[in-house]
């Protein structure tokens, strides 16, 4: 017998292959592989299978099809035959193949790869890591396995809600749904992901829709050595109350199986349900979704699904959060008034504790109201006992890091921004804030590069873009790129009156007069009841001479915000041009109590600005004691302040010498501050018309000093006109 198949004459291609039975031998070996796939992958979501178990089966299954199709070519045509040496020597190949293939696959998903090590170290934010000496958890977003891919919110609303459970059991951390969002259809091994996110195990799973029934397949993983550690498949009939069990049971079998002790609290408060209308829970959870994109948009759409969750079950006490949350980001996205839609909120968060009074959402959300009222001694208070019920919430953390700021106690507010970042740590916003935290305590690279790893795994975060911008103009003058970043993030979002306002005064900044009067006028049109709109049109009129548009502008955010002290100190120089010192004195002793009232001055970083203006205003009714006492407490304040980025004092130095009438150190301060490059907010404004530096105005050092900003801002605008229009914006430029 020959080594070879004997071939007949005449005969083609196609037909061969049908008498070699190669074709029929192919349909068959597909379709019993599918079949074997389909099982694999049944039996992987009932058990609980790892996924390399499915991918290992169709890694071999791939490794089978040319062996079955040799064999067909050899043996198709004959029920019999020997083993030729040819078709010995291609076998033995194809094993020694398919061996090595296999072996590479054992490998990869033991070890990481170089590549993708690197590019998880430059997306995530610096200093993540899994320290924490108890157990830790990340639960990824699941697989939508339904039919319709209209069910997706229903997945995302099922998985956002198990890890609410689990975060309220105060052994584990947990990892919040912004961070883990970012692994969704991840090809990344669960080792590099557990990296990222600085936990020790991972939570999997899918959901399937269908008719009036759901079933939930999850399944825990040791990340470090992919090793399973519980699973199971919960199908059941399709209620509000269903799905509700189906949390509770799934967070007290992780707590069991990470050895996480509930207390009888958490208990409660896991076995908890919040509403037993199916369709109240699927439009809160298309809320919460719409908030969390942080648009002006999607707030206002999100507002109209907490109402409808609201009209559907008005005793379900996370919609009256989420409510209120969208309410208070709508005051700095959506540009509504702030004190009547914050008391609108605080109603509908006051109703939830009502109705729940262990509810840490809802005290969270209350301290974030008394925080936009400026009244940080209670929102201290709020956010601290939203910790207490839930350790693990980052948005309390990321709150009351903020309060902490306004109060100058850097260390704590440190130690809260930095625990809402581990707790999120690819969320944009919670990286942001860190980095503002990281600018005020002079640390400019590392605050650079938070902003940077929000950006690169959220390009669209509007917060991130201008955070970097600004720490680009006001701590690097590096005013080109600011502006670049600015004008990036005004297109992601132009119904944002912060971002609108804040880019006309960039070109204020950039000495641009006539491009900064001519936003800010479209910005104060479009936005006439906007606190921010307001506040910066005064500011930018007042700092162009244009006094009746500054005067109009800052009466108007003033009925909304008191204390915003850009329109008071507005208000005060035409009170002091028209020889009413009393009248500018009351406005500040409304809004600013603590610094007028019979006590000792109580001057911080949240009110030392509006310090020295009032130390201005005393001195001309000869108040000098209270003045001097002010100017005093505002210096020791500063000392503990940088001076550059939008959290430093700036010029404030020289300010309070020039009052004391220490003319020289007044101009040695401003000096210095021109050398370290501050260029900022308004400064013309300083250099034109603000009266505490009226006693150095004409000096030549005084003149000398904003000549130099003055040549230093027109470099910059010539250099940013110069550019190409279309020329890129490449982030991942290093900036100094």
């Amino acid at each position: 017998m020959t080594d070879a198949p004997t071939e007949r004459e005449g005969e083609g291609t196609w037909t061969r292959l049908r008498r070699r039975k190669l074709v029929q031998w192919g349909i068959a070996y597909a379709a019993g592989a599918w079949g074997l796939m389909q099982g694999v992958a049944y039996m992987r979501d009932t058990f609980g299978w790892t996924r390399q178990v499915q991918q290992a089966t169709t890694l071999l299954l791939l490794i089978g099809l040319p062996i079955a199709l040799v064999l067909a070519w050899y043996h198709g045509d004959k029920g019999e035959r020997r083993v030729t040496r040819t078709e010995l020597a291609m076998l033995t190949l194809l094993f020694l193949l398919g061996g090595g293939l296999f072996w590479r696959y054992q490998h990869a998903t033991e070890s990481p790869s170089t590549a993708a090590a690197t590019t998880s170290s430059a997306t995530a934010p610096a200093a993540i890591s899994p320290a924490d000496a108890g157990p830790s958890i990340a639960v990824l977003p699941f697989e939508n396995r339904s039919a319709k891919q209209d069910d997706a919110f229903f997945v995302d609303g099922i998985h956002d809600d198990i890890l609410t459970q689990l975060s309220k059991i105060s052994a584990l951390k947990v990892i919040s749904r912004t961070s883990v969002e970012q692994f969704r259809d991840t090809k990344l091994p669960m080792k590099a992901i557990a990296e990222q996110l600085g936990v020790k195990s991972i939570l999997e799973g899918g959901v399937q829709r269908a008719g009036d029934r759901v079933r939930i397949n999850v399944q825990l993983i040791n990340a470090s050595t992919d090793a399973h550690l519980w699973a199971e498949t919960y199908d059941r009939a399709l209620t509000a109350e269903n799905i509700f069990a189906i949390q509770t049971e799934l967070a007290a079998a992780i707590a069991g199986a990470l050895k996480a002790a509930l207390t009888p609290a958490e208990k409660a408060r896991v076995n908890a349900v919040p509403t037993r209308n199916l369709e109240a829970w699927e439009a809160y959870q298309l809320g919460k979704q719409r908030m969390a994109k942080r648009t002006s948009g999607g707030l206002i759409e999100a507002e109209k699904f907490f109402r409808k969750a609201l009209e559907l079950d008005p005793k379900f006490t996370l919609a009256y959060v989420g409510l209120a949350d969208t309410l208070r980001l709508q005051t700095n996205y959506s540009g509504k008034p702030l004190e009547t839609t914050l008391a609108e909120a605080d109603q509908a968060v006051s109703k939830a504790l009502e109705l729940d009074a262990n509810l840490a959402e809802a005290w969270a959300s209350k301290g974030g109201i008394a925080m936009s009222r400026d009244q940080n001694e209670q929102a201290e208070k709020l956010l601290r006992r939203a910790i207490e019920v839930n350790p693990n919430y980052a948005t309390a953390h990321h709150w009351l890091s903020m309060v902490l700021r306004s109060g100058d106690r850097l260390q704590e507010e440190f130690e809260h921004a930095e625990r809402a970042a581990q707790l999120d740590p690819l969320s944009s916003v919670a990286q942001a804030n860190f980095g503002n935290t990281l600018e005020r305590m002079q640390r400019y690279d590392d605050a650079a590069s938070r902003y940077q790893s929000a950006i690169d795994f959220d390009p669209r975060s509007t917060v991130s873009l201008l955070s970097l911008a600004e720490l680009d103009a006001y701590a690097r003058n590096q005013f080109v790129d600011a502006a670049l970043l600015e004008e990036r993030a005004v297109a992601l979002d132009s119904d944002s009156p912060v971002l609108a306002v804040s880019l006309a005064l960039l070109w204020l900044d950039l000495d641009d007069a006539p491009r900064a009067r001519r936003e800010i006028r479209a910005a104060a049109r479009r936005w006439p009841d906007d606190l921010y709109a307001m506040s910066y049109s005064a500011a930018i009129a007042a700092s162009l001479g244009e006094s009746v548009d500054a005067e109009r502008y800052a009466k108007r955010a003033l009925a909304d915000y008191p204390r915003d002290y850009y329109s008071l100190s507005i208000l005060r120089n035409i009170d002091l041009q028209r020889g009413d010192p009393k009248t500018a004195r009351s406005r500040y002793a409304a809004a600013y109590p603590e610094l007028t009232g019979s006590t000792s001055p109580q001057v911080d970083a949240g009110n030392y600005v509006a310090a020295i203006d009032l130390a201005f205003v005393l001195q001309s009714l000869g108040e000098i004691d209270r003045s001097t006492a002010l100017l005093d407490a505002s210096e020791l304040t500063v000392r503990s302040l940088p001076r550059l980025t939008t959290f430093g004092y700036g010029i404030a130095d020289a300010q309070i010498h020039a009052l004391r009438g220490d003319k020289a150190r007044a101009l040695a301060a401003l000096r210095e501050a021109e050398k370290a490059g501050w260029r900022g907010r308004a400064w013309r404004y300083y250099r034109d018309f603000d009266p505490a530096l009226a006693s150095i105005r004409n000096d030549p050092e005084f003149k000398a000093v904003f000549a130099d900003i003055e040549r230093d801002m027109a470099r910059q605008r010539a250099e940013l006109a110069a550019r190409p229009k279309d020329a890129p914006l490449d982030l991942g430029e290093p900036r100094k």
